[in-house]
């Protein structure tokens, strides 16, 4: 067997490696060193290569021990992006020169990767093999070789749609994403319909929006209803994606499916993962960054109008929010005001 699953699998096996130690301090003796021939010496590359031999990737993932060899590798075979993939190899530094890894998970903001020769402050000159987690958009993150694995890659590189053997997934994506096995390699990414009711538990009409998907044992989607359904509205009104002349409420409307594909290209999701019908994923970050009310106090010459509209917010939500303000023309100063 091979693919990413394996790939990543194997090098998990090896978190917690160390290499020998001797006259007091470490000493780059290591089996990745002597697997490749070239022993006592930095190894993270040759530990990428070691983990692609033994997940029979050996054809897909280069055999390298200087990182500017594997960058070029991957780029000479068009296999290269600034976005990380799940089972990508991510060089480091100038040019990818100083170090390297394997990506096992992405969000927007950070890389979960499996990497040899370093150690719990992430040195290119370190002790064994660890699971960091890294700044996604930090200038010391070169890029990414993203091998032609047999299930399909899954990347956020969003001009990567639509080549062949291409799952895309987005800002964000781990092991939990990868296709179960089969060669992808002649089926386009417009499967990403499929994919997506993989991840979100819901089945797809035809690959539209007028679906329903059940997440945490609650529907959304056309027909959906309940308070859920109302605090859903409530995030995406705070996240400025509001769709809504009335509302939101309990019940799912067009507005409802608007406002959600709104956040999903916020958030830079496109095609299949922009439809206007949750994923698992886009909730959970839509709950996390917008779940909590804001508040403003009022200053002098405020008025509800005025501040609805200095938070983009529809004034009637923002009267429904506070049914403390008897009139909405009449607020005082230091009062505190509820955005919905």
């Amino acid at each position: 067997m091979s693919g990413a699953r394996e790939f990543i699998s194997v090098a998990r096996e090896e978190i917690g490696y160390q290499e020998g130690f001797s006259d007091g301090h470490w000493d780059n003796d290591n089996k990745f060193g002597r697997w490749y021939g070239m022993n006592e010496e930095a190894w993270c590359g040759m530990f990428v290569s070691w983990a692609a031999d033994r997940s029979g990737n050996g054809d897909i993932v280069p055999r390298y021990a200087w990182c500017p060899a594997g960058v070029e590798w991957f780029q000479g075979r068009d296999r290269w992006s600034a976005y990380p993939a799940v089972g990508s190899v991510v060089f480091f530094g100038p040019g990818g020169g100083s170090h390297t890894g394997i990506c096992i998970a992405y969000t927007d903001d950070e890389i979960t990767t499996i990497e040899g020769n370093t150690n719990d402050s992430g040195s290119a000159e370190g002790d064994g093999v660890y699971l960091k987690t890294r700044p996604r958009k930090s200038s010391y993150v070169y890029g990414y070789g993203i091998p032609d694995f047999p299930e399909g890659a899954v990347v956020a590189d969003p001009d990567w749609q639509g080549r062949p053997g291409v799952v895309y997934f987005g800002e964000q994506a781990d092991e939990s994403d990868i296709p179960a096995g089969g060669d992808t390699s002649s089926r386009p990414a417009a499967r990403e319909e499929d994919r997506k009711e993989d991840r979100d538990g819901g089945t797809p009409e035809d690959g539209d929006s007028s679906r329903q998907v059940v997440i945490d044992g609650l529907a959304y989607g056309p027909g959906s209803s309940g308070e859920h359904i109302t605090r859903l509205g409530e995030m995406l009104v705070r996240a400025g994606c509001g769709a809504y002349e009335e509302g939101p409420g309990p019940e799912w409307t067009d507005a409802d499916t608007e406002s959600v594909r709104r956040y999903q290209e916020k958030i830079g999701d496109t095609g299949a993962d922009a439809d206007g019908i949750p994923g698992p994923k886009q909730l959970a970050r839509l709950t996390a960054e917008y779940g909590r009310a804001r508040t403003v106090t009022v200053r002098e010459g405020d008025t509800l109008s005025s501040i609805a509209a200095a938070n983009d917010v529809p004034l009637s939500g923002l009267t429904a929010a506070n049914p403390q303000i008897e009139d909405p023309d009449t607020i005082t100063p230091g009062e505190t005001v509820t955005l919905p």
